[in-house]
């Protein structure tokens, strides 16, 4: 034990001393700090031109809906293309379309339907850059270092997620919100010079079908697939391995209990239980953002191959007895505590459920596996927002008690498959 606490913090920053994951690890934290600069830059700029609550909402909406569409052509064009290649161009063309959106503003000549037409181009490519993202590692770093190279990329992602729309809303504030689009552009031209210094390992090459068979017939060569066909191909890969449905399973009730409960719940408890206001909504928001860092860098330095099916069943218990908590405490330090443990196994069983998915997936399929796995988490988050916003007018233990049932049903279906019991 002791030497497994010794060797903890170089296992968890191995991976860095290696100049790929370095790049890799400053790109996607640029790219992450761009999308957080975007989203608020979005906001101030549309309620700046119209005042519109409404109006902002269908510039967000152009933005959201394209990247769902086309989040599974993103995955299956990664599996047949280069992902760094993919994470380059999605990079540079978004700079370029905030640079056009930030210099119409300061001329004057920008409008809202420019606006739509950039969030929608936004969201588009950003389609293709996510599933490559989050398939590229494996092709970086070797096998064993895949679940501390995780966690660091976890923690730089968790980090930009809330540097981002604070240091967007500053650069608002000390100047003007066109020049936030500026800054978000330089973000994402420098991410893409970051993963073009990236050397990734070539895929295995498939082995070729014999000239002929034992009776002299000769191999009819493979007809190409159709991006139709590569996509129906990888939601069935996903669909045939039980120990993928689960985690997909699994990744969209925890999505669905995350986006409602933490957002519509948070501002709910807060406000209504706590009477706190929005320095409690501060602090619980803060608590899970940093209860996730915390676990997520100590599943990095734990290291080994645990069984990651009892961890994804643990999860869902541990998550589904939080949510009970907080529908029946009605005090902040309880409340706070709780919200922290929740994000610490959050952060702890995502580096591991990730690092599992890449070291057993087939390079050739696996952004297609993620891919699904994100739309459904995409599809998810608003049927969680409607549920728990109409849920929290009656109660917020009406709230919070639905979600803990849906948690736990998840948690004792995970434990019914022997073959994901004994996922490593």
């Amino acid at each position: 034990m002791a030497t497994t606490l010794a060797g903890a913090g170089p296992r968890l920053w191995a991976p860095a001393r290696h100049r790929p994951f370095r790049l890799l690890w400053l790109g996607q934290s640029l790219s992450l700090l761009g999308d957080g600069f975007s989203v608020v830059a979005f906001s101030w700029i549309t309620l700046g031109l119209t005042g519109s609550t409404l109006t902002l909402g269908y510039v967000l909406a152009f933005q959201a809906v394209p990247r769902a569409l086309l989040t599974l052509v993103g995955g299956t064009l990664s599996d047949s293309w280069s992902t760094r290649t993919l994470m380059i161009a999605s990079s540079w063309t978004r700079a370029g379309l905030m640079a056009a959106v930030g210099i119409g503003g300061l001329t004057g000549h920008l409008t809202v339907w420019m606006l739509c037409a950039a969030a929608a181009a936004f969201g588009a490519v950003d389609a293709f850059f996510q599933p490559a993202r989050m398939s590229i590692l494996p092709s970086v770093v070797d096998e064993t270092l895949l679940t501390p190279a995780n966690a660091l990329l976890g923690a730089g992602t968790r980090t930009a997620a809330v540097l981002g729309p604070a240091v967007g809303g500053l650069v608002i504030a000390v100047t003007r919100a066109p020049v936030a689009f500026l800054v978000d552009a330089v973000c994402f031209a420098l991410c893409g010079w970051c993963v073009l210094g990236v050397r990734t390992r070539p895929r295995a090459p498939k082995p070729a079908a014999p000239a002929a068979d034992e009776t002299g017939a000769v191999a009819v060569a493979e007809v190409p697939k159709s991006l139709g066909a590569r996509i129906r191909e990888g939601v069935a890969f996903t669909w045939r391995d039980p120990r993928l449905r689960t985690v997909v399973a699994l990744d969209t009730a925890v999505n669905f209990c995350y986006a409602g409960p933490f957002t519509v719940g948070f501002a709910t408890l807060a406000d209504q239980v706590l009477r706190g206001g929005s320095a409690t909504l501060g602090v619980l928001n803060g608590s899970l953002a940093g209860g996730a860092m915390l676990g997520t860098l100590a599943g990095g330095a734990l290291g080994g191959r645990p069984r990651v099916g009892l961890m994804v069943a643990g999860l869902a218990g541990w998550l589904g007895a939080g949510m009970a908590v907080l529908g029946l405490v009605h005090s902040t330090p309880a409340v706070v505590a709780t919200v922290l443990a929740m994000g610490f196994a959050i952060g702890f069983q995502g580096v591991f459920g990730l690092s599992w998915i890449q070291r057993n997936i087939p390079s050739d399929v696996l952004s297609r596996v993620v891919s699904v796995d994100m739309v459904l988490g995409y599809a998810a988050a608003p049927l969680s927002l409607v549920v728990c916003g109409a849920l929290a007018r009656t109660s917020t233990f009406a709230l919070f008690a639905t979600v803990a049932a849906v948690l736990a049903v998840t948690a004792v279906a995970v434990l019914a498959s022997r073959a994901v019991r004994e996922m490593r």
